[in-house]
């Protein structure tokens, strides 16, 4: 501690010593400037009348630079960082001698009114010499720096191209050009607007517009590519990434417009591109300030609080002052590492971490009789369709039986509102964890009207990055050197991100009010296979040549596309357009309890027919062998 002290007490003296030094500097060019002005209004001649008023000038000669050291105090001269000077510290010295020259104005006008004062060109002319004068001793700073930053090239080790002529490129490009330490040499700009093609952006050259790019990479031999158009929409933004991918070269982008409001556009706010900026669509916003009221002061329960949605949803709500939140999960690990952060950023957070399996009866129901959550999450579930077609009794066991269980437990202990997390794999399902959510769907729509509680699900398509999902291992297979593995070259599916998938589970909370599906409305399938080729163009690597794609087949239980809604449910709007509601489906309930009963017993058995089992639960579940 003692020798960070001795560090910071360094450097404030270091910075009392520079201050001085300007202040002692500044009060030479003030005579300087002063002498300069009479010795042009006398012809460069020291005759009698200069004299005489170089003997006024002295008279009052202390007060001028007393108080024009204020001036340039108060116009922040002595506490701009130099090296880095811009635009606005040059317009600060202009206002300083400004300024300067209506006190001296004044001063000598005042009180020397006998003699009317000094020369009228003297106030103008010892004015401009100051601004100069000043000017120079400071902006050498910089002009150093850009020298050493020209001049030193082994510091500069990637050539780079901005895409966007705008105030997101303007920023990028001051901060490049002001930190050599970067090691980034700007080459060129790109912009769509024709009329700023040919012009120059703090020295840096638009060459071109978009169209331009994979010529102008090779023209300027260009290393790394910055894309600085935040406001440009997600289309927009996808026909440029498809573009920049073709040529190789490393790209980087500004996330987002707000980085623009917040005004911290700097090269520390550029993120690698991925994948999810190449979906094509705008992401789904939803603004959780406004419906997150109603988890306020509740006591709030999320099942599968380790994996990627739950640990998401506990994150949001924990933000959202709940009387307590309580994190169930079988797995520890991840649950501990969640349980951690939470604790980090929420420390006033009255959290409960329970490790916990669903399928356990006793342990649900003394869970919900001690804490009496008021909204459960149920997100706990096997989701691996490989995985699950070769184990479908655990299927059934963790996802319908584990289901059941918080079900009962939510209807028993009177809970508020019960959110079930489905798939799109439980419409017209070919996998048995689809058909297995599907059956839990019709738990959810059955139970609610027969409940107090308000039971509802939501349904959406696969989550990018989370646990398991195929972008993780496309990633790790290109790192590998290859082979890419896809399934089938025309395989689709829907695609969201993990904040679009809570988003939307967290809108269902406040939307529902008992029996709904509610359903994302994704925009656009993607192929697989595309998935695959831009992620190793990303890499800046090329598909096929340097990294292999292998097609290897449809896995057990899969499907080409997957779909969103059956054809019974329709669609019903609700407030936020991109989210819909499908009508329940009929059916016999009294049955269908029947059924899970046998379903419950059958399972324990481990029979190897459970799929023929399941079929005559749903009808629409077409299991592939």
């Amino acid at each position: 501690m003692s020798d960070f002290k001795i560090k910071i007490s360094n450097l404030d003296r270091l910075s009392v010593i520079r201050v001085l030094l300007l202040v002692i500097y500044d009060l030479a060019a003030i005579e300087v400037a002063s002498f300069m002005a009479l010795f042009i209004r006398f012809d460069f001649t020291m005759n009698d009348e200069m004299v005489r008023y170089l003997a006024i000038y002295r008279q009052h000669q202390i007060l001028v630079m007393g108080i024009t050291i204020i001036i340039f105090a108060a116009c922040r001269l002595y506490t701009s960082i130099w090296s880095y000077a811009s635009i606005r510290e040059m317009m600060n010295i202009m206002l300083a001698s400004i300024l300067y020259m209506l006190l001296v104005t004044a001063v000598y006008d005042f009180l020397e009114p006998e003699s009317n004062g000094m020369p009228r060109s003297f106030y103008l002319l010892s004015a401009a010499f100051l601004f100069v004068l000043v000017f120079f001793v400071r902006f050498i700073y910089r002009a150093i720096r850009e020298f050493r930053g020209l001049t030193n090239k082994n510091r500069v080790t990637k050539r780079v191209m901005v895409i966007g002529a705008g105030a997101a490129g303007a920023g990028l490009i001051k901060e490049i050009k002001a930190n050599p330490s970067l090691k980034k040499k700007l080459v060129c700009i790109v912009d769509d607007d024709t009329t700023k093609v040919g012009k120059r952006m703090f020295g840096v050259f638009v060459a071109g517009t978009t169209e331009d790019i994979p010529n102008l990479v090779k023209s300027y031999v260009i290393d790394q590519i910055l894309i600085a158009m935040p406001s440009a929409s997600a289309e927009e933004r996808k026909r440029i990434l498809d573009i920049c991918k073709t040529t190789g070269c490393e790209m980087m982008i500004i996330p987002g417009i707000y980085q623009i409001i917040r005004g911290d556009v700097s090269v520390s706010q550029l993120k690698h591109v991925d994948v999810n900026d190449l979906l094509g669509r705008e992401p789904i916003e939803v603004d959780i300030d406004s419906i997150m009221g109603y988890v306020k002061d509740k006591v709030i329960m999320v099942t599968g609080a380790g994996g990627s949605i739950g640990s998401e949803l506990c994150r949001q709500i924990a933000s959202h002052q709940p009387k307590q939140l309580i994190m169930l999960d079988i797995y520890e690990n991840t649950t501990y590492e969640v349980q951690n952060e939470l604790k980090a950023n929420f420390p006033e957070l009255n959290l409960v971490v329970l490790i916990a399996s669903v399928r356990n009866t006793a342990r649900i129901d003394h869970i919900f009789e001690m804490y009496r959550p008021d909204i459960v999450y149920h997100a706990a579930a096997h989701k691996h369709v490989p995985l699950m077609e070769a184990n479908p009794n655990e299927a059934i066991k963790n996802n319908v039986l584990g289901t059941w269980k918080v079900v009962m437990a939510s209807d028993k202990w009177k809970v508020s509102k019960f959110v079930l997390i489905s798939t799109d794999k439980a419409v017209n399902p070919t996998s048995i964890m689809g058909a297995s959510k599907r059956i839990c769907e019709m738990l959810v729509q059955t139970y609610n009207n027969h409940s107090e509680t308000d039971f509802v699900a939501v349904r959406f398509g696969n989550v990018l990055g989370s646990h398991g999902s195929v972008i993780p291992l496309f990633k790790r297979q290109i790192a590998e050197g290859g082979p890419v593995t896809v399934t089938h070259p025309d395989i689709i599916r829907y695609f969201m991100t993990i904040p679009e998938a809570v988003s939307l589970v967290l809108q269902a909370g406040a939307f529902a009010k008992g029996g709904e599906i509610f359903v994302l409305d994704m925009g656009k399938p993607v192929k697989i296979d595309d998935l695959a080729r831009n992620l190793i163009l990303l890499s800046g690597l090329k598909p096929d040549i340097d990294i292999k794609i292998k097609y290897v087949g449809l896995r057990p239980g899969e499907k080409l596309y997957e779909e969103l809604l059956m054809d019974e449910e329709g669609l019903q709007d609700t407030e936020n357009k991109l989210i819909h509601i499908g009508h329940p489906i009929k059916l016999d309930e009294e049955k269908f309890i029947k059924q899970i009963e046998d379903l419950s017993d059958y399972v324990q058995k481990e029979p190897d027919d459970i799929k023929r089992y399941v079929k005559n639960i749903v009808p629409t579940y077409n299991p592939k062998n």
